[in-house]
């Protein structure tokens, strides 16, 4: 008889388990923020980046690992710059901070004197911080005081997994309403400020406000603004400025995407087993497992996601209509390839489909227009005179 004692049955592997698997054993997880959020928010239709996120797999190290690094991303010198306006925006215990508050979003409030609260918001990792934040933000809706949250943060769980975020400041009004504020170092030149700029920081805020409404759903009293305050340097100096944003459209955007996202475990349950995208395995095993997730590319990717090169390169390698964009692959229909697309045009696509047909059509008015444009007499351009030096 064996000594043995009878082997247990095999436990089912968790999904945190299944993650780490994912993203290498000796990897830690790469925390999501707003701005992959923001990003994912604008292409849900991704699951490659709704699982590498999800994850926490870091898609920087996994580009260069295959040969296609990102190419985008802040300089040192603007995160310099940037460290110092926000330092100088919230010198002095905020002050300068909150009285652009009361002026542009609550002048009916008493202005915020030298007491405003600014809570201690320090614990250990993510979670320990998010509760104090929670705590905080608790404290001081009672309180019906001024208070200013520095770098406050907020869980929000987004396809399954949990999301931390750390937004610039959060505001809490005397009436209990909350706010949040975004600090850039782009200026905001004769009041206004770079729109591409600016609808990037709402998107980015819209995900903070996701998150609060979340903690303010529990607190009687509570309230989260929709109107956030962007402050930028005015004009062409250092001073701190700010203007009011409106971000309803994009929260409303942000939350009904974010929702539609497919959940993590569904994706990583399709994954055959022993997949991983740890960045010690070779170019060819990871190319292979990246090929295993289904990605969604379009242009608008390579200023938002580290891997849009790689996805690129694969899309034009398949020749996919994606690659053209998301306005041209919505017109073309069924038709999902180049090549499909020009033969349609040339008359040899299915005449049963309307997008066939119009794709046909145009190419004949269009080579018509040319021949009517070759036709006409060009008109007599006199050479002009030598130059006499």
């Amino acid at each position: 008889m064996s000594s043995y004692p009878p082997s247990s049955p095999a436990q089912p592997t968790t999904l945190r388990q299944r993650l780490a698997g994912l993203r290498g054993p000796a990897v830690p997880p790469r925390p999501l923020d707003a701005r992959a959020l923001a990003a994912l928010a604008a292409n849900p239709g991704c699951g490659r980046r709704a699982l590498l996120d999800g994850a926490g797999v870091d898609k920087n190290a996994l580009a260069t690992a295959l040969g296609s690094p990102a190419a985008f991303g802040q300089s040192q010198f603007a995160i310099v710059r940037g460290n110092s306006f926000e330092a100088k925006v919230k010198g002095d215990g905020g002050a300068e901070l909150l009285r652009l508050v009361h002026a542009h979003l609550d002048t009916a409030a008493e202005p915020p004197g030298a007491g405003a609260l600014v809570p201690d918001l320090t614990a250990a990792g993510p979670e320990g911080r998010a509760a104090r934040t929670a705590l905080a933000l608790r404290e001081a809706t009672s309180a019906k005081d001024w208070t200013l949250l520095d770098h406050p943060m907020l869980a929000l769980e987004v396809a399954g997994t949990p999301a931390y975020l750390e937004p610039d400041a959060v505001v809490v009004h005397p009436d209990g309403r909350w706010t949040v504020v975004e600090i850039k170092s782009f200026p905001m030149i004769d009041a206004a400020a770079d729109a591409a700029k600016v609808g990037a920081a709402a998107r980015q805020a819209a995900v903070y406000v996701l998150a609060l409404e979340r903690i303010a759903g529990k607190l009687a009293g509570a309230e989260v603004g929709h109107t956030v305050l962007l402050v930028c340097p005015k004009d062409f100096s250092n001073l701190p400025t700010a203007a009011p944003v409106d971000i309803r459209r994009e929260r409303s955007v942000t939350r009904r995407q974010l929702d539609r996202l497919t959940r993590v475990e569904e994706l990583a349950a399709a994954l055959p087993e022993g997949l991983s995208f740890d960045p010690e395995r070779t170019a060819e095993e990871l190319a292979e497992a990246v090929s295993a997730v289904e990605a969604a590319y379009a242009p608008e990717c390579l200023a938002a996601c580290e891997l849009a090169f790689h996805c690129r390169e694969r899309a034009r390698a398949a020749d996919e209509v994606t690659a053209l964009g998301r306005s041209v692959r919505g017109e073309l229909g069924a038709l999902t390839t180049v090549e499909e697309a020009l033969a349609a045009a040339a008359g040899a696509g299915c005449a049963d489909d309307p997008t066939a047909a119009a794709l046909h059509r145009a190419a004949l008015l269009r080579a018509e227009a040319l021949e009517s444009v070759a036709a006409l007499p060009r008109p007599h351009v006199p050479e002009s005179p030598e130059c006499p030096c």
